[in-house]
């Protein structure tokens, strides 16, 4: 019988997406650098005296790097990745020379850059069972390893699920002080059921600031993490207390504002003149900041949560797409009728 945690190619389809839901449970594919992973990097490259360490998270055709030591590589192809194997067992998969391993030998990662020969992953395991990636090291040169250094790489994999376990956990994203992204979507579920089972008015903004990659390629990751803040600070400044503020992605953020109709547009208009007039001040230099906004209000036709959401979002996608530093909103048709009548 297959066990529940050789979920990889080859196996079941349910099998699969069972372990993809376990991964995406985590909400922490293509997020920013978090040193809480970075350490633990740090520490397997140091233990096994290897070029290379990295927490792999094998995703459905993708491997992506969380953490990675010793490689600018973000991701790969899963079909061409070494932890797509190591999942598929419980035990680690070593590999002291891969040109003499039939399964690694013609990979692009073995006769090209980086070049590995030697390598060894432990497979994180989720609590239920589920193995959603690996943490593993890699060399460029062949070697043996130690049961020791084994050890130590699976007492570090426990390590990278216990921080993946406290993703679950918290409700405060923990650089900006917004809400994470599921806390704000339990708290905004919330205000949604209650505006539909009495009639009120629920007004949702999407804000995600503009050109943000090339802050961080231009200052650095400091300087973008300093925007981050700042932005989240003008933010809750201009909100009442009641509305809710939400750190959606890696530069996004989500409002829900309560007992708020075609009125948030006015909201997301200030909201953006504030952070156009703001500036952050990062090591003697000060960087201007803007953002687009998608706003939209509840509609009879919204089923769930989601249904406000993908209307701000395709807002804001028009906000970014005219040129950004805009707000575009996308309110129901039947509300709009009522206005200009």
């Amino acid at each position: 019988m297959t066990s529940k945690v050789e979920c990889a190619e080859g196996c079941a389809p349910d099998q699969e997406d069972e372990r993809l839901r376990a991964l995406y449970r985590y909400d922490v594919l293509d997020t920013p650098p978090e040193e809480s992973f970075d350490r633990i990097t740090r520490l397997a490259k140091l233990a096994l005296q290897a070029p290379m360490a990295m927490i792999s998270l094998v995703d459905r055709n993708r491997q992506w790097f969380k953490s990675r030591q010793g490689t600018d590589t973000i991701e790969t192809p899963r079909s061409i990745s070494f932890c797509t194997h190591t999942i598929r067992k419980d035990e680690p998969l070593v590999i002291p020379d891969a040109r003499e391993d039939p399964r690694f030998r013609d990979s692009p990662l073995v006769t090209g850059a980086p070049h590995v020969r030697a390598y060894v992953g432990v497979p994180l395991r989720t609590p239920d069972g589920h193995n959603v990636g690996a943490l593993c090291v890699n060399d460029t040169k062949p070697r043996q390893i130690t049961q020791e250094q084994i050890n130590v790489l699976q007492d570090l994999a426990r390590l990278v699920v216990d921080e993946l376990e406290l993703r679950l956990l918290a409700c405060v994203d923990s650089l900006t002080g917004a809400l994470t992204k599921r806390a704000f979507l339990s708290d905004a579920t919330r205000e949604f059921q209650r505006a539909k089972r009495h009639s009120r008015d629920l007004g949702l903004i999407m804000l995600d600031i503009d050109h943000f990659k090339r802050i961080n390629d231009t200052y650095g990751h400091p300087a973008g993490d300093h925007v981050l803040r700042q932005v989240a600070d003008v933010c809750r400044a201009a909100l009442r207390s009641s509305d809710v503020i939400g750190r959606f992605g890696g530069e996004e953020f989500a409002i829900v504002l309560p007992e708020t109709s075609v009125a948030c547009k006015d909201v997301a208009e200030a909201l953006r003149q504030r952070i156009a007039a703001s500036e952050v001040a990062h090591q003697a230099k000060s960087i201007r900041v803007s953002a687009s906004l998608g706003a939209t209000t509840l509609a009879d036709t919204d089923r769930e949560l989601m249904d406000m959401i993908s209307r701000a979002d395709e807002a804001l996608y028009r906000a970014k797409s005219a040129g950004r530093n805009r707000v575009e909103c996308a309110f129901p048709a039947a509300m709009m009728q009522g206005n200009a009548a």
